[in-house]
């Protein structure tokens, strides 16, 4: 090994003697380098290597690249690349190949020997580089899309991007991705001739017999993809988005012409494509260029209504929920656009209440959509159809409890004299395990807006619920309820009766306290009584807890004298990290930093 390392580095030399001679690093600086290089040279000669050394090494090489790079720009010395940059760049690929083939499957590594070819112009091996990954794995579309890329981009090749897609093809024969990007090579090569052609023609350069193929120019390579495409992959997803590729070079109306003319009959019950063709409508050529804002807002009004008919065409023919879901995204989106004219926004709030209710009497209205449908509802101060359509959403969508949820939110906000009958119906239907939401929601209503014989019923019925998070959280409100209601003896005795009905929350007991310390003479006894309590549930996990209990005593009514004992039990009741953090908190506490 040691006769390996002493020749690479006498192969350093002459490009380390050029650097010195050259200005770029001083002799201190060289020897540092070199010293440097003996250490990594060394660890990468290993018997058993290390991908974490050969990276160290790489990225070692590269700084001194960018650092020769700074230099050379700052004194203005820009000669002997081949022997200064070369040697290194050559060492470096000689490392990452060694690396690739050793860890071929670490496509990270491949691609930062990609990265690094392009980075420092080295065409030829970045070719070599791409076709050796490009054998190891060929399965990863992405992969030969890049090298397709860097073909056409890096080293001005169409001929072998092409090459490489249809071997791509190959490989991956239905991949949506290889499709477009090699559709967009194509008509990439295309634009390339037409400008090369069109700087000739400036130029009146004679070109003899080279002709340029007005096929090629008028991106009929192209459309040979597409037709291929086209054949083995199915959709008007798929067709729009070669449709969209297309519609960005100005030379390809005619490929354009031809794709739409093959998706109007050809998906005539996709919804997708008549999504496509109703917007179209609102990119159609129209009046000239109106200058008054109403005159403005009235021509987008004209383009909408146009749209809304080619929808309502293809609901003839296409009436399903997917086709109901683009058109009210659509109403949607043109709804929220901003405008100052109130008539357009009038218009088009009036449009989207009706392709709601049409999508709601049909039947095919997604949920998500009722959501909508009330904002809109609320947001004009229609508070009956927005109880009417909140009752209608929950009997649609009964095992939903999103739904559930907002249009309780709503009827709630509306005080409406519905919600109770729809509480009792929601907690029927949901899961109990996702209610507790609805019992909160329905707990605050209670408080704030019914009788108080109703609500203490329903807090009796939320205790004695099933389900853990429910009872805890209900004897939180409860507790909290008492309090507001009959002040600190009911609070008093409702923690009395629940106290020893698990389970709890520390919520529950911190509530108690802060009760008790609202009061004018705050008795010690009950708050210790309170903290033990919370301590036999969550002492063994909340250093929290035994830290507010300890600052209790220190205070004004507690008894100093206790801390000790309580720090003891402290440290003997908690469990892992717990410890740690209580013993940081309690010497902090001591030293008077907190």
């Amino acid at each position: 090994m040691a006769d390996i390392v002493q020749q690479r580095l006498e192969d350093r030399i002459p490009a380390l003697e050029q650097l010195e001679r050259v200005g770029l690093f001083t002799n201190k600086e060289v020897k540092s380098m070199l010293k440097r290089s003996t250490a990594l040279e060394y660890k990468l000669h290993r018997t058993v290597q290390s991908k974490d050394d050969v990276i160290t090494y790489i990225q070692y090489e590269i700084n001194v690249l960018e650092l020769i790079k700074k230099r050379r720009a700052r004194i203005g010395y820009h000669f002997k690349r081949e022997e200064i940059e070369y040697p290194i760049i050559h060492r470096i690929n000689h490392v990452f190949r060694r690396a690739t083939t050793k860890w071929q499957e670490d496509v990270q590594l491949w691609l930062s020997q990609v990265a690094f070819n392009k980075k420092w112009g080295t065409k030829t091996q970045l070719s070599k580089v791409l076709s050796s990954m490009l054998a190891i794995h060929p399965d990863k579309p992405a992969l030969w899309i890049m090298a397709a890329k860097c073909e056409m981009e890096d080293r001005n090749s169409s001929e072998s991007a092409r090459h490489l897609f249809l071997r791509a093809l190959r490989f991956h024969p239905e991949n949506k991705k290889v499709y477009q990007e090699y559709f967009r090579m194509e008509l990439m090569h295309a634009e390339k001739l037409r400008k090369q052609q069109q700087e000739l023609e400036q130029a009146k350069i004679d070109v003899g017999e080279y002709n340029f193929s007005p096929e090629i120019l008028s991106g009929k390579l192209a459309e040979v993809v597409y037709r291929d495409a086209a054949q083995k992959i199915k959709g008007a997803e798929f067709i729009l988005s070669l449709l969209q590729i297309a519609a960005i070079f100005d030379f390809t109306k005619e490929l354009q012409d031809t794709i739409l003319q093959e998706l109007q009959s050809q998906y005539v019950d996709d919804c997708m494509m008549w999504d496509f063709m109703a917007k179209r409508e609102l990119d159609a050529a129209g009046a000239p260029e109106l200058q008054s804002a109403k005159g403005r807002a009235s021509d987008t009004d004209r383009r909408e209504e146009r749209c809304c008919v080619v929808y309502e065409e293809a609901l003839k023919s296409l009436n399903t929920e997917a086709m109901w879901t683009c058109y009210v995204t659509f109403c949607l989106e043109r709804y929220k656009r901003k405008t100052n004219v109130n008539e357009l926004k009038e218009k088009r709030k009036e449009r989207l209440l009706r392709v709601l209710q049409s999508a709601h009497d049909a039947e095919l209205l997604q949920e998500s959509f009722y959501k909508n449908w009330l904002q809109v509802l609320l947001s004009s101060g229609d508070t009956v159809s927005a109880t009417q359509i909140a009752i209608t959403a929950t009997q649609c969508f009964s095992q939903s409890f999103e739904m559930w949820s907002f249009s309780l939110q709503t009827l709630v906000q509306l005080e409406s004299t519905e919600a109770g009958h729809l509480f009792q119906e929601a907690l029927k239907h949901v899961n109990p395990k996702e209610s507790l939401p609805l019992w909160q929601l329905q707990a605050d209503w209670c408080m704030t807006s019914q009788r108080p014989e109703d609500t203490e019923t329903f807090f009796q019925k939320g205790l004695l619920s099933l389900v853990p998070a429910v009872s805890s959280a209900m004897k939180e409100k409860y507790l909290e309820w008492s309090y507001k209601t009959g002040g600190y003896k009911r609070a008093r005795k409702t923690f009395t009766s629940l106290h020893e009905h698990r389970p709890f929350t520390k919520a529950f007991f911190m509530k108690m306290i802060e009760i008790e310390k609202e009061q004018e003479t705050p008795k010690m006894s009950n708050l210790r009584d309170y903290y033990e309590r919370a301590l036999r549930e969550f002492g063994c996990l909340d250093e929290d807890l035994w830290m507010d209990y300890i600052k209790e005593e220190l205070g004004r009514h507690g008894n100093p004298e206790n801390c000790g004992k309580l720090h003891w039990r402290a440290v003997k009741t908690l469990e892992g990290e717990s410890v740690e953090r209580f013993t940081t908190q309690y010497t902090l506490l001591q030293t008077g930093h907190v």
